[in-house]
């Protein structure tokens, strides 16, 4: 048994995972100073993420041939996002206005306290500018995307240096052989870095189960449940649907990426999956171009868990402050959620930042009813965390589907135990792709 578990980064997750409640529960006082083990495997994680993106994504398309293929990607990409997240909003709004989520509660205005949301409503006000967007999108410098782990401009910069690469050709082949190596270290000091999973569980669980405690973790609240059995039933009935159209299904897909559900449980981050969740998809015989592209952009432009928790948290802010909602106050809070829902990863305190966004720019509903949903953020974080990673995953299985960039055979094969994983004996993205298509 113990010979397993030194084995399984599964088993010692859940392992971590059990005993930092039981460690938060009995330990409160020890626990609460442990919330450092889970903030540094994260920024762990978060510094190769820039250099991981950059590498795959060059590999991807200098190796792709066909730039068409690069445009194709992006173009089926966008399409996908915005029907998805579209889909995401709507049966967020509609379960919320349904089910009368928050009436009853008779919130008056000045019991809030506008002093609770600290500056998230002033940096809010700032965020539904599509142009400011798409101007954040071009980094003031390369060096500072990089610095600054700021995805988006990673991306931008990737995608022109690896365009630029391909139509190069054999004149750069030494710096395309280059990047392929160091990607292959880069992935390996991931490896290592993987190991201490377990920990990052342990010390995030215990710093949140002593600060809430067990009962808090057990009754959260009608809002935080709704949000759960929401984002349930989308990942089952919606993107259950888009995995079975894609010729795949979705638990034992679940079942595939269990180690990096349980840490994103355990830390409510999918940053500390992103590198074993690309390694991942192209295992399952998805092409390394079509998840260089699809997977950083998805993290931004798809967040499903996202979007369901930004409509329902507005419909019960606005039915516990009593504010009555028209068929045009719902329309104004689907189209601005959609402009606002995109770029929320990477902002400190997405969530908050990008939910008093949404409300500075709805009148009807009065922004200092934030201060309502602060109190259970941390809980829905879990579960949006977990529906975005999902949604993205699924996505890049639908594209490339549709792009006709997976080995349907192969994947059928890796869902079923047939052909196992690991991490670390994985090659580089770009070799692993040629040598397997």
């Amino acid at each position: 048994m113990l010979r397993w578990c030194s084995r399984s980064i599964f088993l010692q997750v859940v392992l971590g995972l059990m005993l930092g409640i039981v460690c938060g529960l009995t330990l409160p006082e020890y626990s609460s100073q442990l919330k450092p083990l889970g903030d540094g495997f994260i920024k762990l994680i978060k510094m190769l993420i820039g250099l991981i993106v950059f590498c795959v994504v060059v590999s991807g398309i200098s190796g792709a041939g066909d730039l068409k293929k690069v445009g194709r990607i992006g173009l089926k990409s966008v399409i996908y996002f915005e029907i998805l997240t579209s889909i995401a909003l709507v049966i967020g709004l509609v379960l919320a206005f349904s089910t009368g989520i928050g009436s009853g509660a008779n919130i008056h205005l000045e019991q809030l306290s506008s002093a609770d949301m600290g500056d998230i409503a002033q940096r809010g006000q700032h965020l539904h500018s599509t142009t400011q967007f798409l101007m954040d999108l071009i980094p003031g410098s390369v060096i500072g995307a990089f610095a600054e782990n700021n995805i988006l401009q990673v991306l931008l910069f990737s995608v022109l240096f690896g365009s630029a690469l391909n139509l190069v050709g054999e004149a750069a082949s030494g710096i395309s052989r280059l990047i392929n190596e160091l990607s292959h270290v880069i992935f390996r000091i991931m490896g290592m870095i993987v190991r201490l999973a377990p920990i990052g569980v342990f010390g995030a669980i215990a710093f949140t189960t002593s600060k809430y405690g067990l009962d808090s973790l057990q009754h959260l609240g009608s809002l935080v449940g709704l949000f759960y059995l929401t984002c349930l039933a989308f990942v089952a009935v919606i993107l259950g649907l888009v995995m079975r159209l894609s010729g795949l299904r979705m638990l034992p897909f679940l079942k595939y990426l269990r180690e990096e559900l349980l840490i994103v449980l355990g830390t409510a981050s999918s940053d500390a999956v992103l590198p074993q969740i690309m390694r991942k998809l192209e295992h399952l015989g998805i092409g390394s171009s079509t998840v260089g592209l699809v997977i950083p952009t998805g993290y931004s432009f798809n967040l499903d868990g996202f979007s369901i928790y930004l409509t329902l948290a507005i419909v019960f802010i606005a039915n516990a402050t009593g504010t009555p909602l028209s068929m045009s106050d719902l329309l104004t809070i689907l189209l601005v959620s959609l402009i606002t829902s995109k770029g929320a990863h990477g902002i400190p305190g997405s969530a908050l930042v990008i939910l008093a966004a949404t409300l500075t720019a709805i009148p009807a509903i009065p922004v200092v009813g934030l201060v309502l949903v602060l109190a259970v953020d941390w809980f829905m974080g879990i579960g949006r965390a977990l529906t975005n990673l999902i949604g993205n995953c699924v996505a890049t299985v639908a594209i490339a589907r549709w792009e006709k960039d997976i080995d349907i055979q192969r994947a059928n094969k890796v869902l079923s135990g047939q052909q196992g994983y690991s991490f670390q004996a994985r090659k580089p993205a770009a070799a692993a792709h040629q040598q397997e298509f």
